[in-house]
């Protein structure tokens, strides 16, 4: 056998003629110029490009919305505070030890690192557990939230009166109005009626 008696099973794929030469005519099926009318050309909706853009590969992770703590070790604590004295996230941004978050106090957590001598209360602060130990083998007292001054717990509870006793006045002051834009629709209502009795004995005596 030789090569010029090889039969292929199938057809060559004819290239589609372009112009007017071709079966089709000018633009050969591809209708007028542009982005449809070029080879190769390729259009899929744009959210594509915004699905293809984001991290989908096995181990990626996202980076968390939550705002994580402030860490404080507890050797930093010690040579900052004196014995006896308080420590909450205001005293810690006082002594430099954390800084403000876009000008908000952060939570602020506690870690084990470094020794703590000092008998020290803290308040309003998160602990791992190895600092909690170190704290209260060393006398010190923990409180889960911020204890109020008494003055401050007393303006509290004055503003929050106020505020109830605003309330209250201000709902009858609606009620008043309510009743006043009632009072000239129920007038005008009547009105009405009595016009309609006054048209209806007319309109029986043309019939007559």
């Amino acid at each position: 056998m030789q090569t010029h008696n090889l039969i292929p099973r199938t057809k060559n794929r004819k290239t589609m003629l372009v112009g007017r030469g071709g079966k089709r005519g000018k633009t050969s099926g591809r209708g007028t110029k542009g982005q449809n009318a070029r080879s190769g050309h390729k259009k899929y909706p744009e959210i594509r490009d915004m699905i293809k853009k984001l991290p989908k590969l096995r181990g990626y992770a996202f980076n968390s919305f939550a705002q994580k703590p402030a860490i404080v070790n507890l050797g930093a604590i010690e040579g900052a505070f004196k014995a006896g004295e308080k420590v909450t996230p205001a005293t810690l941004i006082e002594k430099n030890l954390v800084k403000l978050i876009e000008s908000k106090t952060p939570a602020v957590k506690i870690l084990s690192q470094g020794d703590i001598t000092k008998k020290l209360s803290f308040e309003g602060l998160s602990f791992s557990a190895g600092a909690k130990e170190k704290i209260e083998k060393a006398g010190g007292s923990i409180v889960a939230k911020i204890v109020l001054s008494v003055e401050r717990a007393e303006k509290k509870a004055v503003a929050k009166a106020t505020k109830k006793a605003v309330k209250k006045a201000s709902k009858p002051a609606k009620a008043a109005k309510v009743e006043k834009t009632e009072a000239p629709k129920a007038e005008k209502s009547a009105e009405k009626k009595a016009e309609k009795k006054e048209k209806a004995p007319k309109a029986e005596k043309k019939t007559k």
